[in-house]
């Protein structure tokens, strides 16, 4: 499948398949997540309504980790199998990772102030989230210059050493003391939040992973079509 996909055609063919269902139940989704947060979830006995935040704040949090991780699998296999496309791959899941990195800071410092009293605490979970999304914008800054081999051989040594990151916001509530409450639903003993939670909460979160498919299918379908015309321009260069 990883061969198949690293054909520009195969790819985009692909793609021009499953984007209009992809769209189409992604907005189910979200609209069926969050119709059940804010007509069926209770709110809690301490945290009120602020409770909802939670269902912007979680599923961005995970997907700010699902998106380094993926960059961080599209890098491996670009130096074993030098597909051209993982590069690619990561320069488009990037910006979408930074976005969901930048939610997540935002909603925890709004979920956090009524809790903690306080907006931000260099605690270590927050300290690595933080970290993360500079990871990103450093990657950012990495791929904006040119798309030689050096360059994106750095890049991708780059994503590697920050994946060192991903284990340490995963659990650093449990390494650590900190402000923040340790994991409620990856946990090895099952779920401790409540399914009338829980429920809403994943489906929001597959709702989060559709968005991501359907911007990451655009980007790469637009950086494609940008490669194809430098190529045009080159070869119209080398005819003239």
């Amino acid at each position: 499948m990883i061969h198949f996909l690293a054909n520009p055609s195969n790819f985009l063919k692909l793609k021009n398949k499953i984007f209009l269902p992809t769209l189409f139940l992604t907005f189910i989704v979200l609209g069926l997540g969050y119709a059940q947060v804010f007509l069926n979830v209770p709110n809690d006995y301490q945290q009120g309504e602020t409770i909802k935040i939670m269902y912007m704040h979680v599923p961005s949090s995970w997907m700010a980790l699902f998106c380094y991780s993926f960059m961080t699998v599209m890098a491996c296999c670009a130096f074993i199998w030098q597909h051209s496309l993982a590069d690619i791959a990561c320069k488009v899941t990037a910006p979408i990772g930074a976005c969901f990195t930048f939610v997540s800071l935002i909603t925890g410092s709004l979920w956090g102030k009524p809790m903690w009293g306080a907006w931000w605490v260099w605690d270590a979970r927050l300290t690595s989230v933080l970290i993360l999304f500079f990871m990103y914008l450093g990657y950012m800054l990495l791929t904006t210059s040119t798309a030689k081999s050096s360059d994106l051989r750095l890049a991708r040594y780059f994503i590697l050493i920050g994946a060192v990151n991903i284990p340490i916001i995963k659990f650093s509530v449990e390494w650590w003391n900190t402000l923040h409450q340790p994991a409620s639903v990856i946990r090895l003993d099952g779920p401790t939040i409540h399914s009338s939670m829980l429920t809403p909460l994943l489906i929001v979160f597959v709702g989060f992973i559709g968005f991501f498919l359907l911007t990451f299918m655009m980007k790469m379908e637009a950086e494609l079509l940008k490669a194809k015309e430098r190529r045009k321009k080159l070869k119209k260069v080398r005819d003239a």
